[in-house]
């Protein structure tokens, strides 16, 4: 099935490649501990809530992770994958992961540090897929 918009013309299996890809372009953006490519991820107004952490807008979230980077998340690398694409528009999904952030030298997850997180998507005029909103709290896996 294929959907139009202005600028696009994608199949579903484009979108769903698009919205799936959030997560790689954000363990991209962190294993390169680049705070400014993690936020320019976001819309101009995206939000990101962690345990303890509310950041709005895109400037707010890469000042936030420039100064984890250099901090708590120093050395860190972020995992994750998709669990479920529930698209709600051509142009809007929410995405849930599993994963995590593992410590500097560590080959594993530590279930300490398991999360599962949801994610709105939004999709650009140019077609390209960005986040308006990232969630994420402690995940039991057991």
């Amino acid at each position: 099935m294929n959907s139009t918009d202005t600028t696009t013309t994608t199949t579903a299996d484009e979108r769903e490649q698009g919205v799936a890809g959030l997560p790689e372009r954000i363990m991209a953006a962190w294993a390169a501990h680049d705070s400014a490519a993690f936020a320019d991820i976001f819309t101009e107004n995206g939000s990101m809530v962690m345990p303890g952490v509310h950041c709005q807008g895109r400037e707010a979230i890469r000042s936030f992770m420039a100064t984890a980077f250099e901090g708590p998340f120093r050395g860190t690398q972020v995992v994750g994958a998709p669990v479920a694409v529930n698209f709600l528009s051509d142009e809007a999904a929410v995405l849930v992961t599993e994963g995590g952030v593992r410590a500097p030298g560590e080959d594993t997850l530590r279930p300490e540090r398991r999360v599962r997180a949801s994610w709105v998507a939004v999709r650009g005029k140019d077609g390209v897929w960005s986040l308006a909103a990232y969630q994420n709290s402690p995940f039991d896996a057991s």
